[in-house]
Parts: C-alpha cells; structure tokens; sequence
C-alpha cells in the first residue's frame, strides 16, 4: 500500500504535531476577510427572503430516507425562491458573534468558512442564464457575466461522469464552491486542508437535503476539469480554486 501512504496520512489526525505549531492567529497577523470582498457598483439581485413554504416536504426523515444522487432533471425551472431557500441551505448566515465570526447553517472548523458559491445558471425563473456569485451577508445574487454556449462550457467542465454523461448541462443550477483556504490556515495551519474538505461535504449534504425538500434533485460532482473552471470563474487556482460542484434540477417524473 506504499502507494497510497502519503494519502492516507493525509487523513489521519496530525494534533500532535500541530499544537506545536505558532499559527498565523498566534502570531498576531490579522485575520482575512471572512467572505470574498465585491465592487459595489457590481449588479446585485435580491433575494427572496428564506420561508419555509417553499419546503413541499418537512419530513426531515423522510428526506433523508429519499435522498439519492439525481441525475435525471425535467425541463422545468426553479424559483428564484427556491434558489434563494437553497442558497440559506448551503451557506446561509444565521447569527454573527462580537468578533465578527459567521454562524451559518452548515458546520464549520473555527467558523472559519473558506467557501465561496458561484452559480452557473441555466433555468431559474427571472434570472437570464449567466454566472453569478451569493453573497451570504447580504443574501444577495451578484452578477458576474454572461458565458457563451454556457452548456457546452458545463459539459466540458464537467468531463466524462462515469455513470450518465453530459446530465450536469440539464441542470437547473451548476453549484460550483471555492475555498480560499487561508481563511483557514490562519487559525489551523497545517491542519487546514483536512478541515476544509471535511467542512465542504457538510455544505454538499445541505444541498442533497434541501433539495429533496422541495421536489428537486442534487448530484454532488467531484470529476471536473480544475484548470478550466477556475479559469471560467477567474479563480487564481491557488490563494482561491474550486473544490466541489453539485447540479441541481426538478425531477424528471
């Protein structure tokens, strides 16, 4: 298994080693923003504001019983509501304490919260297909820009999937979550990186299962072309890249 080692240290527990660590935070350097700064002349879309009758199921077992990776969308569009009830799911702010720390509705290491949702939207109802960016505190869409052929820009970010190729361009939404993973190597350094991959399957769960809520199916996407999405959403691909992606749509019946 020599082979696989160095991954598999990867995601052991390295406490030992990083207590003895002075991390940036004990240092006293400052903390970096907790959320990606914006022009303010950007255009911004307000969203509806999160209520739970846009949840056409509340049963949160059943929920979870239903849960299954969909990737078999119908035509149909999602509501700005729903986006807006998907979008609070993931990375929503639900409390902010005297230090200026985030409490969302996903858990999260330290709060550190490295996450940044881009959208590539094809079917949402009001919103012209495009890219955009969710701004959590102020649970507003910012309009980044329109991207030609914006299908078969997703088919080839999206790669070759394994078991139904090509469906993350039916859907109605391409979630695409970036980390800036300093926000978290300040506070934990070498133990950062295990942290952010486990904080960004939190998010991913959230959408499954708010998804499911409200008759829309997710299918979280780990295949992807690193280089070209980053490029596409003018990520540096190092201080700030693409970690995870999920597609969203209404079931196909």
């Amino acid at each position: 298994m020599t082979r696989y080692g160095q991954q598999r240290q990867f995601l052991k527990s390295n406490f030992h080693e990083f207590k003895h660590i002075k991390t940036d935070k004990i240092k006293g350097i400052t903390q970096p923003p907790i959320v990606k700064p914006f022009d303010p002349n950007s255009v911004l879309i307000d969203l509806p504001k999160v209520s739970k009758d846009v949840v056409s199921n509340d049963n949160i077992f059943d929920c979870i019983d239903q849960r299954r990776s969909t990737r078999f969308y119908s035509a149909d569009t999602l509501s700005l509501e729903e986006l807006s009830y998907l979008l609070w799911a993931t990375q929503g702010i639900t409390g902010m304490n005297k230090n200026g720390l985030t409490m969302r509705t996903v858990p999260c290491s330290g709060a550190t919260h490295t996450f940044e949702t881009y959208l590539m939207i094809m079917r949402v109802e009001g919103i012209q297909q495009g890219i955009y960016r969710y701004l959590p505190v102020e649970h507003k869409l910012l309009f980044m820009f329109e991207l030609d052929e914006l299908e078969q820009k997703i088919d080839a970010v999206t790669l070759d999937q394994p078991f139904v190729p090509n469906f993350a361009k039916k859907a109605a939404v391409l979630f695409a979550w970036s980390t800036t993973p300093y926000r978290s190597e300040w506070k934990y350094d070498i133990s950062a990186h295990k942290k952010i991959l486990i904080d960004v399957g939190h998010v991913c769960q959230n959408l499954y299962l708010s998804s499911e809520s409200i008759g829309a199916g997710a299918c979280a996407i780990g295949i992807y072309d690193q280089k070209l999405i980053d490029e596409i959403l003018a990520l540096d691909g190092d201080e700030e890249f693409v970690i995870y992606m999920g597609a969203v749509g209404k079931k196909r019946e």
